[in-house]
């Protein structure tokens, strides 16, 4: 950023240039953001598709759901609707998007409804927001519309807030490239007026999304969230325009804070200044090091508390920014106007007055030169004295001296005297100086410093020896000669530090370059990774090749520490190290070898820790003997361990959604089945206690035929209980893993005829078709599951066909599998029902009331098919109202040939 002024002219940001320029070769996209469903973004959408129609612009829909509602359907009228294609998927046809008809007809704008919606299976895109990048590939507009819980960043917030996990999401990308973002906003009052007055869902349906989801308290919190996201789209639009167009800043519309660090002991005040500050305009902040040449030069203890002051900001939420430079104030001052940073934090000067007027002051700049920027200078009294205390001591720097520098050096000293003899004829002894002085360069370029110095008193003498007067002597006889020698030695000297200097930021930048493509590519493999077992064996790798060290991870189990990866592989700790490893993970400190606490251990142990609290230790070790880590190492050691606990404190956190979660359906499913119990026990048990009470009072006075009616009624609700009771042991079987089928071979007309013999009674209403041909292959089944399969069918069946319909049993070869259907003539299923129907306690709703029934046996039909290695489906039948359920079994390859006596 720095680059794009200098002597005061401003120039536009090649980057926002680039990103300018690449948007007028994609078409528009134009999001309509809510915080909930039915806030209005679909209306809204067509409201400004139907604005851009009558401005003569060409303007289809691609897809867009209205969802029943009268005033979205009004508004669909007059635009052409690109026809949906047909998806088949589990033997259901499905409408998708037709992208390829849209790219066809090519118009000016498409309208798409739902932008986090998955496509169907056999789409070209698995997912619809990878269709509108295609359709602004071409140079389409689009206008969509998304709910705020669908954005990726923000999934685990929202599951936190509504206890509910939304699986359709879209990358935050998306947002980051719209062109525009329009906040669709509607109070939760208003919203939960709407969802009453049926304009949302359905009311039996609004009323359960009332009572979970759209509490109040859910709603502001999504709202908050979908203003907040809004907000900072447009920030960063703001912040790019400027760039774009060379505004220098910063344009106040926004407030954003920026902290300067130095090495300065009280950088860690300054940070958390600039925290408490940021929090109190609620604005984002960053933390900003202009990196000069002395600081390569600087004393490892700085180096280690700058590193300190720069993580302490990214442990608070800062973003850590460093920058090369030469001039501090103007540099800073660059980097705010060209990110419209609004408030500067710095520390007040600390050097002595005198020093002031000979250097300058940061500070004092600053003032002078901020212009509509906030500058607080902070007199920083939590001072701290030295490095941050790590407890280890940090092993020596090695520098070998080597040999082959310096003869480099003295072989260019050479040349230039070569060159020097043979043009002493033709140039004045004052010009052989310059090439003396090329020697010295070539020997800084090449050698560093040291041998570039060595190489400038070997040129002084060989200049003096061989062509300073008299000649062949030490001796100078001309003081012009005299003085023409010292300045050759100054200048030599000078351009040989300056070189050297260019070398080592030269060098220090590749290294910079290899350790943070070393670190992206670390972060990457940590974004990978999806289980707890990956993030740790990607640490330690990354780890023992970057620091050339061992390494093993230790993370809490139970009462202690237990050893969960190492590079190489190796969980053998004597008892001096588990001493070690336990100590640094209780005090947050480091422990072990080289360390102040237990420094007879095999190994250093130091804390991996995230914001919250430590998450374990890592211990290295290697052959060589005394401390391990240089200061350099001990830094790059802090970044890799920083990344390493945010990945694994990442894991962690999706682990404990997804216990609240199943705690949730835990709850969930424990209320239905009281709900459950409470009807459905009650209900038999009435008729039960009613028929006996009868009996008991007027069996005297009774006939024959009604005490035969009411002892039947009570045979018949006893095995309704049966029933309910043999169905929640199923579910429970299965839920718990216990369920072991006892598998053997049976002829399907043998089970099916127990089927319908056990469902006489609840049949007695219905007419029964049965096609099951004799010469069916037997089945591998466990007869008693499969005929509780059948039964809960034809159960099911006759609770929805109304009586004196057909229920059907059937049954065929189809390839390798044998398929069963059971066919009823009842009112059928809704669509949106067909998957959920084996849900545990789901229960279709015909009409105003639900069907007696505990909503479990369709459940265990799924449990009890799988269990045997087949598959359950559900469709409506095409030719008439009424649903099917077919079974499909394998046919074993062991299928004994034997001939079906019945």
């Amino acid at each position: 950023m720095a680059d794009d002024m200098r002597d005061g002219v401003a120039r536009p940001s090649p980057d926002a240039l680039l990103e300018s320029a690449e948007r007028e070769t994609r078409g528009r996209l134009k999001i309509f953001l809510g915080a909930a469903p039915g806030v209005g973004k679909t209306f809204e959408m067509l409201m400004s598709g139907r604005a851009r129609l009558s401005d003569g612009m060409d303007v289809v829909i691609g897809v867009v759901e209205t969802h029943g509602r009268k005033e979205t359907e009004a508004l669909v009228e007059g635009f052409e609707i690109i026809p949906r294609h047909k998806v088949e998927y589990k033997g259901r046809v499905l409408d998708e998007m037709d992208l390829d008809a849209i790219l066809a007809r090519q118009p000016t704008m498409v309208l798409v409804d739902e932008l986090a919606h998955t496509n169907a299976e056999g789409s070209r895109h698995p997912k619809r927001y990878l269709d509108v990048e295609e359709l602004l590939a071409r140079g389409i507009d689009v206008y969509t519309t998304l709910n705020i819980q669908h954005v990726e960043s923000l999934n685990d917030v929202v599951a936190q807030i509504t206890r509910i996990r939304v699986r359709e999401t879209v990358p935050d990308s998306i947002i980051d490239r719209a062109d525009d973002v329009e906040l669709i906003d509607l109070t939760p009052d208003d919203l939960i007026k709407r969802l009453n007055d049926g304009k949302v869902y359905m009311p039996k349906t609004a009323r359960r999304a009332i009572e979970n989801y759209f509490s109040p308290g859910n709603l502001t919190a999504l709202r908050e969230l979908a203003l907040r996201r809004t907000a900072q789209r447009v920030d960063e639009q703001l912040v790019s325009h400027m760039q774009a167009h060379a505004i220098s800043g910063p344009w106040a519309a926004g407030e954003r804070v920026l902290v300067c660090l130095n090495e300065e002991a009280r950088g860690s005040a300054l940070v958390r200044y600039a925290r408490r500050q940021a929090d109190r305009l609620r604005a984002p902040w960053a933390a900003l090091h202009v990196e000069t040449s002395r600081d390569a030069a600087r004393p490892e203890a700085d180096k280690d508390r700058l590193a300190a002051h720069l993580r302490l900001a990214e442990q608070l939420g800062a973003e850590a920014v460093t920058i090369p430079g030469q001039e501090v104030a103007n540099d800073i001052l660059r980097y705010a106007a060209a990110n419209n940073f609004t408030h500067l934090v710095v520390g007040s000067p600390g050097q002595p007055r005198w020093r002031e007027w000979l250097t300058g002051s940061v500070s004092h700049d600053l003032i002078r030169r901020a212009g509509d920027m906030s500058v607080h200078v902070i007199s920083g009294a939590e001072r701290e004295h030295g490095a941050p205390a790590r407890g280890v001591k940090a092993a020596a720097v090695r520098q070998p001296i080597h040999m082959w520098p310096y003869l480099i050096a003295t072989l260019f000293v050479g040349g230039a005297l070569g060159v020097s003899a043979v043009l002493d004829r033709v140039l004045d002894v004052r010009n052989l100086a310059l090439v003396f002085l090329m020697g010295v360069l070539g020997a800084a370029v090449t050698a560093g410093l040291w041998p570039a110095l060595y190489a400038c008193f070997l040129s002084a003498l060989a200049f003096n020896y061989f062509f300073l007067e008299p000649r062949y002597t030490l001796t100078i006889q001309d003081p012009e000669s005299v003085l023409a020698l010292v300045f050759f030695l100054v200048v030599a000297v000078t351009a040989s530090n300056l070189m050297a200097r260019v070398q080592r930021q030269a060098e220090a930048a590749r290294q910079r370059a290899r350790t943070t493509e070393d670190l992206y590519l670390f972060s990457k493999k940590l974004a990978g990774a999806g289980t707890l077992d990956d993030v740790l064996w990607a640490t330690a790798h990354q780890i023992a090749l970057m620091l050339k060290v061992r390494v093993v991870i230790l993370l809490p189990e139970g009462d202690g520490l237990a050893v969960k990866a190492g590079y190489p592989p190796d969980d053998t700790l004597v008892e001096a190290d588990i001493a070690a490893a336990r100590w640094a993970f209780a005090h947050d400190h480091a422990a072990g070898r080289g360390a102040d606490t237990l420094p007879g251990a095999k190994r250093l142990y130091l804390p991996l820790k995230s914001s919250r609290a430590a998450l374990g230790v890592v211990g290295l070790d290697n052959d060589r003997q005394g401390p391990l880590l240089t200061p350099e190492q001990q830094r790059l050691f802090d970044a890799l361990a920083d990344q390493a606990a945010l990945a694994i404190e990442r894991i962690q956190l999706v682990a404990d959604i997804d216990h609240a979660k199943r705690a949730a359906e835990t709850d969930r499913l424990r209320s239905a089945l009281l709900t459950s119990i409470s009807h459905d026990l009650k209900t038999p048990l009435s008729a039960i206690l009613g028929a006996a009470g009868t009996l008991r009072d007027y069996a005297g006075s009774m006939s024959e035929p009604d005490r035969v009616d009411l002892l039947a009624t009570v045979i018949d609700e006893a095995e309704r209980l049966n029933r309910f009771i043999a169905n929640l042991l199923d579910m429970t079987r299965l839920e718990t893993g216990a369920m072991q089928p006892n598998v053997s071979f049976y002829f399907a007309g043998d089970i099916v005829g127990a089927a319908l013999r056990r469902a006489s009674k609840i049949l007695a209403r219905h007419t029964i078709e049965v096609d099951i041909p004799a010469d069916l292959p037997m089945l591998r089944v466990d007869a008693v599951l499969f005929e509780q399969v059948l039964f809960n069918l034809l159960d099911n069946a006759a609770k929805y066909a109304p009586a004196g319909s057909t229920v059907r049993i059937g049954g065929r070869e189809e390839g390798k599998t044998l398929a069963f259907q059971v066919t009823d003539e009842g009112s059928g299923i809704p669509g949106s029902d067909l998957e959920r129907v084996f849900d545990t306690f789901y229960r279709v709703r015909k009409g105003d009331h639900v069907r007696a029934g505990t909503g479990l046996g369709l459940s265990i039909c799924r449990g009890f098919i799988e269990a045997m290695g087949g598959t359950i489906s559900v469709e409506n039948r095409p030719d008439r109202s009424g649903a099917v359920f077919t079974i499909r079994m394998p046919i074993p390859a062991d299928t004994p040939n034997l001939d079906h006596q019945p």
